[in-house]
């Protein structure tokens, strides 16, 4: 067992955690089994022009396909030695995260310290507060979460870890950097212990977002959520570029472009020592979504699509202050048992916000699918029909959001006080699979701001 300041304090004496989002699905909806993960972290291990890929994030405990079943990433992971950044499903209702406390529970039990040891945070739910606003379901959002749902999941994940091998872990929450921007949801960021940032400029297309933007987009959206943290150890959770697909604003999607945003992002992240998941090793398994954002293609291999070297990567303070090695990592998989894999659909209106948020931040806040950005691929509990689910979480329907607060809002965000717009279906609607595997990506905007004092740009020109 161990305190989360013993975590954070050693952590940050030793080497960042670099890892990727990996899905519990193929994008045939077929669920990947201990093999399959384990092909997946060992070609993370020995790519080609990098190294120290070690760490997985994962979306849930559940293993698809079952009830509460452990998720057999677990295993894989112990076999080859990779780090877990673990996730629990939670815009599935009360029935669904239950589920998901089931399998944490059983696979503490079932294995023991060689799991413990290698779990560096646990992640309540992913993207569920953008989802559960105005700007998310205007994108087309599933059903997400309010942040005190979130923040009671919260405390019930660290209630159930207390007394076993995981006391102790890192317990927090994973969304979009203008949802924790939002001050209305600040009660998650007070019951988490650390903060994950999903930060996609390439989709954001309601500024100038070309290639050559990128790298100050990213710093501009990480000075914001570092700046709402109020001196929390910030996770990048995910980012990335496409290799392929349509064009998104002024942003294109080729290799040339991946690998500019590899060496002027990611590098400059590495060589600061920030805890980072990539999004993605592979995505295009088997079929290529639009768009794709994998370092390899449909075959899993150690080539990488593009150089993936980081020679000439320069650094600066800020960067490092991204929240080193005390992070967790990330495997995607955005799905859940049950319910945890239910949408909403329907219209949603959405009022002025003033406040945390303006209309210069358009669909800068997740996926236009409204589910994290590295998901796609349909997952849904095949033996669980959930139940006593609210109704304003789940199910498909016809629903409305509004964001009230007040502050000053300005072309660039603004500032202030606000309340997050929920999503209500019909009390009769059913559910539906949340589409969980295959990045639509996160539309991520940006922000122009610094940390603290901290006034020094994330990368060097």
């Amino acid at each position: 067992m161990y305190t989360v300041s013993t975590i954070l304090a050693l952590a940050s004496a030793a080497s960042a955690f670099q890892g990727f989002n990996y899905g519990s699905t193929f994008t045939s909806g077929a669920a990947k089994q201990q093999s399959d993960f384990e092909s997946e972290f060992t070609t993370a291990q020995n790519l080609k022009g990098t190294s120290g890929w070690t760490s997985a994030r994962i979306y849930t405990m559940v293993q698809a396909g079952t009830a509460s079943d452990p998720i057999s990433a677990i295993p894989a992971a112990i076999k080859t030695k990779t780090s877990l950044l673990l996730g629990l499903w939670a815009s599935g209702g009360d029935t669904s995260f239950a589920n998901e406390i089931l399998a944490l529970k059983a696979a503490i039990k079932q294995y023991g310290d060689d799991f413990a040891k290698l779990v560096d945070g646990i992640s309540i739910g992913s993207e569920d507060l953008y989802r559960n606003s105005p700007m998310g379901i205007a994108a087309g959002s599933n059903v997400g979460a309010g942040p005190e749902t979130i923040a009671r999941y919260i405390k019930e994940a660290k209630d159930t870890i207390s007394g076993t091998g995981l006391e102790g872990a890192p317990v927090g929450h994973v969304d979009t950097w203008t949802a924790w921007y939002n001050g209305s949801n600040q009660a998650v960021i007070d019951a988490a212990d650390f903060i994950g940032m999903d930060a996609y400029p390439y989709f954001q297309d309601t500024m100038a977002n070309d290639i050559s933007k990128s790298k100050s987009l990213f710093q501009d959206a990480l000075g914001k959520t570092q700046q709402a943290a109020g001196g929390k150890s910030v996770w990048i959770t995910e980012t990335g570029h496409p290799v392929s697909g349509k064009t998104v604003g002024q942003s294109i999607a080729s290799t040339k472009n991946a690998e500019t945003y590899w060496k002027e992002v990611v590098c400059p992240l590495l060589a600061s020592g920030t805890n980072l998941w990539y999004y993605t090793l592979q995505d295009a398994a088997p079929d290529t979504p639009n768009p794709s954002f994998g370092l390899v293609g449909n075959k899993l291999t150690t080539t990488p699509l593009f150089d993936l070297s980081c020679d000439d990567t320069t650094t600066s303070s800020s960067s490092s202050s991204a929240g080193s090695s005390s992070t967790t990592k990330a495997t995607a998989s955005s799905t859940a048992s049950g319910s945890a894999s239910s949408s909403g659909s329907g219209s949603g209106s959405s009022t002025t916000e003033s406040g945390a948020s303006s209309t210069s931040l358009g669909n800068s806040g997740g996926s236009p699918g409204g589910v994290n950005s590295a998901q796609i691929s349909s997952q849904e509990s095949a033996t669980v029909t959930p139940t006593g689910v609210s109704p304003s979480e789940t199910g498909s329907g016809s629903g409305s959001g509004s964001n009230s607060g007040s502050g000053a809002s300005s072309s660039v965000g603004g500032s202030g006080s606000g309340t997050n717009g929920t999503y209500t279906a019909s009390p009769s609607a059913t559910s539906t699979p949340v589409p969980a595997n295959g990045a639509t990506g996160m539309q991520s905007g940006a922000l122009a701001a610094a940390f603290a004092a901290i006034m020094v740009a994330i990368y060097a020109l």
